[in-house]
């Protein structure tokens, strides 16, 4: 069975401020619209996820809440994994190999730059810095959660809220 995950950067967050611990800045007014049109994107795509796994920062948790939202998937199910906030790109391939044989697609919601050096090492695929907000979809075939791994997949898709039609 073909595996597919879609790897999210938060949308827009407040600026970093020498009072405000990096890991508790929220989503401006901005990210929030740019994350609601991202989901309705991926709603309008038929792109439903099974399960979604966020890093426990307000600015991805709640990215992942608004995406969720649009997707209709069930908020309260949303998984919050704290090594993604500043585990790098093997925290995410961690999250990723644990997840179940009996799910075929996932979204994960982290932070630049592991996400993009993460999208990267999977496919072997130049993503470049994905900007905020923004999704890879990777594609694996012949391969299990627990077998992903660097040069395993492939890009299906890459898309930022810059790029979406204005009626999304």
């Amino acid at each position: 069975m073909p595996l597919t995950l879609y790897i999210v950067r938060h949308a827009k967050a407040e600026d970093r401020s020498p009072f405000m611990n990096d890991h508790s800045r929220e989503l401006t007014s901005d990210g929030i619209m740019a994350a609601a049109r991202m989901g309705r994107y991926l709603h309008n795509k038929a792109i439903h996820p099974q399960v979604i796994i966020s890093s426990t920062a307000p600015r991805a948790r709640d990215t992942a809440k608004v995406i969720a939202e649009q997707l209709g998937f069930d908020q309260t199910t949303i998984q919050l994994n704290e090594p993604l906030f500043e585990g790098g790109p093997k925290a995410y391939l961690a999250a990723v190999n644990a997840l179940p044989n009996d799910i075929d697609s996932a979204m994960i919601v982290g932070h630049n730059p592991d996400v993009s050096y993460f999208a990267e090492f999977l496919t072997h695929q130049s993503v470049g810095s994905m900007s905020k907000g923004a999704v890879v979809a990777v594609t694996f075939a012949d391969v299990s959660w627990p077998e992903v791994s660097g040069r395993t997949g492939s890009v299906a898709f890459e898309i930022a809220p810059k790029q979406l039609p204005h009626d999304q």
